[in-house]
């Protein structure tokens, strides 16, 4: 699957390599945004890292931050060249400089859509079926910066309980948890009643569905989906962009955006890991794609 944009990218890049990427980078430095612990995230990229290097010439280091914020802030500050965000990540970039970076790419599902939803869930023995079995009980968001993990469900649960998010109001207390893993291991071990995260609701739940937090926790052993039961579904949210500093050079650019779009078809256990599960890989997206986001996070909590 390439687009008129992702084929004209790769023919750039196939007259520029002759161009040594580092007469203009000594390096090249990848975000990667809070999920799973910094290892297992580490891990999952370590081999577009080693991609990455071949391709530019130059070093290429991974960074793994504990939150959201601290990719943001890279991006934010320059010293982070490329990160795959979520959309209000990308909207928190964006509203405080237009011009750090752009969107390239984003992740396709095995239907061809690039859609996602927030996903609330509990444990099955808890007796908790819906939403309105949580009422009173101990609700986990994963991070401020997270669009599935906070800004959409902040938004559309509320809306469907007709209260707010404040403890006390609805639930009895909500609280952040730190990432997507973080609430996922949570509400498994029984520390809080029901939380919410990120999947592409396609698949078997046993599975953890095709792509997503739910998916990389199965994997890594960490929940037995069985043992858990979807208790909310957002609607659609479009699925976050990769990102480049604008500043960069225009063949460095250019050659990380056909390498991570070729990804999935040079090594599908790569992609596997970098697009957290099963997916038709990447695809050209653009900023047009994150205004509604865009609005909906300026509208809710500002920058």
């Amino acid at each position: 699957m390439k687009s008129t944009f992702t084929a004209a990218l790769l023919a750039f890049s196939a007259l520029t390599t002759g161009a040594v990427a580092s007469d203009s980078i000594t390096e090249f430095r990848i975000g990667i945004l809070g999920g799973e612990n910094a290892q297992d995230r580490m891990n999952s990229y370590s081999c577009l890292q080693e991609y990455a290097a071949n391709e530019l010439g130059v070093p290429t280091k991974l960074f793994a931050p504990a939150d959201y914020n601290g990719v943001i802030q890279g991006l934010l500050g320059g010293t982070l060249d490329m990160a795959w965000l979520g959309a209000s990540s990308y909207a928190a970039v964006y509203l405080q400089d237009p011009e750090a970076v752009e969107p390239v790419l984003v992740k396709i599902n095995l239907d061809g859509s690039y859609g996602y939803h927030s996903i609330g869930f509990a444990r099955k023995d808890a007796g908790v079926e819906k939403l309105e079995d949580l009422k009173g009980k101990v609700f986990g968001f994963g991070d401020p910066n997270s669009t599935s993990g906070y800004l959409i469900p902040s938004i559309e649960i509320p809306q469907a309980t007709g209260s707010t998010m404040e403890s006390g109001d609805y639930f009895g207390e909500v609280k952040f948890t730190g990432g997507h893993e973080q609430t996922i291991v949570a509400v498994f071990n029984g520390d809080i009643d029901g939380g919410v995260t990120w999947a592409d609701a396609q698949g078997a739940w046993e599975d953890g569905y095709n792509s997503g937090a739910l998916r990389k926790a199965v994997d890594a052993g960490l929940v037995d989906m069985n043992e858990l039961v979807q208790i909310w579904k957002s609607n659609v949210i479009p699925e976050g962009p990769v990102v480049l500093r604008k500043s960069l050079p225009a063949d460095v650019k250019a050659k990380m955006t056909a390498l991570v779009d070729g990804l999935h078809a040079k090594d599908q256990d790569c992609a596997y890991g970098v697009a957290a599960g099963e997916t038709l890989g990447f695809d050209a997206i653009t900023h047009d794609a994150y205004i509604s986001v865009i609005e909906a996070r300026k509208a809710k909590i500002g920058g």
